[in-house]
């Protein structure tokens, strides 16, 4: 298991410096929908009025017709944006000083499998310059009467198209050696969080076990400096008994690498401050080792690179 100091430690190294503020993005979670509801709202409710008054003024019943529905829809459409905003801000996660726009986006669309059972997760995360390598292997058995595919979620720091995407998955339980490549379905929207199913070679029964293998490849998905890897799990069980995230990075060492985990509505937390469990010349490999992890969880892995 990865030793770590006590959480104090963070306090040695040196400080994050600030940046500008970035413009809002395809994967960022400030969308102008809220703004045009509002402005909506805001002039439905000033001609209403207006006509409402017109109405009282000169007695006409066909402006009050008018006006009410006017006004009837204003105040739905305020409090649609309302709540879209109060959804957005809730699901906001900031780590470091900086929106982990990923997962933040992720928390807004996700869902929570309730056919699946999982046993053990294990993820890598392979650094390796700007490219980001993820292996994500899930054993457990179905709890539903039949299913035919499962569900991931994958987020990257920074978008990287789904056709760019070097993505592929094994069905270890029927195809232990791997002979037969499964290429996943993207669900929604493509951005920096992605929605994947990857269909099982057969359809899973009634308590049947499984193990399937996610792989995954993104293109200059990291940068020099604050660089941050999410792993999630979404399933209706209480806990999980085993999950490990094992982080690889070739070529440089990280100056630190810090797991937060994060559970809304509250903020994230720094749980540990990870050390390498193994060095060799261009390789450093941190490993996180978690036992009954909460069913829906996220942890942040954190860290900073001077180069790549």
């Amino acid at each position: 298991m990865a030793a770590h100091r006590n959480l104090q430690a963070s306090s040695v190294f040196p400080p994050i410096p600030n940046k500008e503020p970035v413009s809002a993005g395809a994967g960022s979670l400030h969308s102008p929908m809220q703004f045009s509801l509002e402005s909506f709202a805001a002039l439905a409710t000033i001609v209403g009025t207006i006509l409402g008054l017109l109405a009282i003024i000169q007695a006409r019943n066909w402006l009050i017709v008018v006006s009410l529905p006017l006004v009837g829809l204003a105040i739905v459409a305020g409090f649609y944006a309302r709540r879209e905003r109060l959804a957005v801000k809730a699901a906001t996660i900031t780590i470091e000083g900086r929106s982990i726009d990923s997962l933040n986006v992720a928390n807004l669309r996700r869902r929570v499998n309730r056919t699946l059972t999982i046993q053990e997760a294990h993820h890598t995360a392979r650094i390796e310059g700007e490219d980001l390598k993820i292996e994500w292997v899930y054993s457990g058995y179905c709890r539903a009467k039949q299913e035919s595919a499962m569900e991931f979620s994958v987020e990257s720091e920074q978008q990287v198209s789904f056709d760019r995407l070097d993505c592929f998955a094994y069905d270890l339980g029927h195809d232990p050696a791997m002979a037969h490549k499964i290429r996943p379905l993207l669900i929604g929207a493509d951005g920096v969080s992605k929605k994947l199913s990857v269909p099982f070679l057969a359809p899973l029964r009634a308590k049947q076990a499984f193990r399937l293998m996610l792989k995954c490849t993104f293109p200059r998905a990291t940068k020099v400096g604050f660089g941050y890897y999410s792993s999630t799990l979404s399933f209706a069980q209480n806990t999980v008994p085993r999950c490990t995230v094992r982080l690889i990075f070739s070529d440089s060492e990280p100056v630190w690498v810090r797991v937060y985990e994060s559970s809304l509505p509250q903020k994230p937390t720094l749980v540990k401050i990870l050390m390498p469990v193994r060095q060799k010349p261009g390789e450093f490999e941190y490993l996180d080792v978690v036992q009954d992890v909460a069913g829906r969880s996220a942890r942040v892995y954190a860290f900073w690179r001077d180069a790549i």
